[in-house]
């Protein structure tokens, strides 16, 4: 177990007057136990009490597995597939202590099981996954510098895909040059994004076989982890020229970003962050092409809190990152969205990556 965040952890369920929290197998069972295991139909979870203590419940296949992650102190539960397995999980709960008890439940557990369980055992659940965010929204030193490494080696990478970019090769063949990038910088695989042509007025483009052609409008949305940190950066390019219509609309969307990079400082409140970034695109006329939230929160996993959107009613606090990402998306035509990664701290902020954002038109 990761101490430092099971800490964090058991002082936000004492705070919120939680009783446990529940946590299936997931990424975020990886951030706080260090060992992540197949998620399958079978139940099972980790279970960390207020107190501190935590259990295990789960089939027999994965028992010695999980005893030897958490050493023999830690009480691990194990259900035969002939059994109920609702049977084991009463029962922990009652060795436990946790009947009649209020427990948090994870983002990937499901809610077949939980209904199960609820029909056999007399427990409350409610929605953990923010304390789960909670607890680790606000990064520390080791945290900070590990992502401005991620956001040095994503900028770096950029010079290196302009140059690669042309027409003729496939929006797969420069997802691959951006991960071929990553490891020769000494950074891991990390995410990708390439959106061609009218695939770039889809924000999350879910393809990648199309040939770059002339006259391209081209989203690269792209970033590499290191040390488990995560980067992310968007930069809208242009094949071969640029014509008057998406120099109009790549100006609007600059200006929106600097005007939320602006706006992200200490205390700011978050709907007023996302208020000056959409006001530029929607005085501009392009309101309703701008149809996602401003930002995400990013460390660990691509997206985390805080997400920056006009429902996220808390203000920002030292040590908190995320993405401002306007973007203008004409259905059928192109888009454009442009990205970079803030950290808040105490006297503002601190953009981490360093990009240029100068429009760029690729003639090779």
């Amino acid at each position: 177990m990761r101490k430092k965040y099971l800490d964090k952890l058991v002082k936000i369920l004492q705070d919120k007057d939680l009783d446990a929290i529940l946590i299936a197998p997931s990424e975020e069972m990886e951030f706080i136990m260090g060992h992540n295991t197949h998620l399958c139909e079978r139940f099972q979870s980790l279970i960390i009490k207020k107190d501190g203590s935590y259990f295990y419940v789960c089939n027999l296949l994965t028992v010695d597995e999980i005893q030897e992650v958490l050493g023999q102190d830690a009480k691990v539960y194990g259900w035969f597939d002939g059994d109920l397995f609702t049977d084991t999980v009463k029962k922990a709960f009652e060795e436990q202590g946790l009947i009649g008890k209020t427990i948090g439940v994870n983002s990937t557990e499901r809610a077949f099981l939980i209904l199960q369980i609820m029909e056999a055992v007399d427990v409350k659940f409610v929605n953990g996954k923010p304390l789960l965010e909670e607890m680790r929204m606000i990064k520390d030193k080791e945290e900070l510098d590990n992502l401005r490494t991620a956001a040095r080696i994503t900028d770096e990478s950029y010079t290196e895909l302009l140059n690669f970019i042309r027409p003729g090769i496939k929006e797969a063949d420069i997802a691959r040059k951006m991960n071929q990038i990553f490891k020769e910088k000494g950074a891991d695989e990390g995410f990708t994004m390439v959106c061609s042509g009218p695939n770039s007025s889809y924000p999350h483009y879910n393809s990648d076989q199309r040939v770059i052609q002339e006259k391209d409008v081209i989203v690269l949305d792209w970033g590499c982890k290191y040390n488990d940190m995560c980067a992310d950066m968007s930069r809208t390019v242009f094949v071969g020229d640029i014509t008057d219509e998406e120099r109009h609309v790549y100006e609007i969307v600059l200006a929106s970003q600097e005007a939320g990079e602006k706006a992200a400082v200490n205390g700011a409140f978050i709907p007023d962050v996302d208020k000056a970034a959409r006001d530029v695109i929607e005085n501009s006329g392009y309101g309703k092409n701008f149809f996602t939230r401003l930002g995400h929160g990013i460390g660990y996993s691509v997206h985390e809190a805080p997400d920056i959107k006009k429902s996220n009613r808390r203000n920002l606090e030292p040590g908190m990152v995320f993405s401002i990402e306007p973007g203008i998306y004409i259905a059928g035509k192109f888009g454009m969205r442009i990205e970079n990664i803030v950290a808040v701290t105490e006297d503002g902020n601190e953009v981490l990556n360093k990009a240029s954002k100068d429009i760029m038109i690729i003639r090779n």
